[in-house]
């Protein structure tokens, strides 16, 4: 399973979103810190859901990087997070 699906999963069963995107951005950031060949460094999720009401920006943003595990976060350079 390639890492975007990875991703999805973990944040559909956390959250059951209703719309979720998770984009590799990789391939803009080539020559830039932490990309690597093959990609899969750079990420942007946006997602939509009531599993996010009454929660600060912070809380929201700790609850995604929670669901998708340290053992993803630690893979990647940078998670960019779209809460709508």
């Amino acid at each position: 399973m390639g890492l975007a699906k990875e991703i999805e999963s973990r944040l559909i069963a956390a959250f059951s979103p209703e719309h979720l995107e998770v984009i590799d951005e990789s391939e803009g950031h080539r020559g830039h810190a932490g990309y690597q060949d093959g990609g899969e460094s750079h990420w942007r999720v946006i997602i939509t859901g009531d599993g996010f009401d009454g929660m600060s920006r912070i809380a929201r943003h700790r609850a995604i990087h929670s669901a998708i595990g340290k053992d993803i976060i630690e893979r990647i350079h940078a998670l960019a997070i779209d809460i709508r």
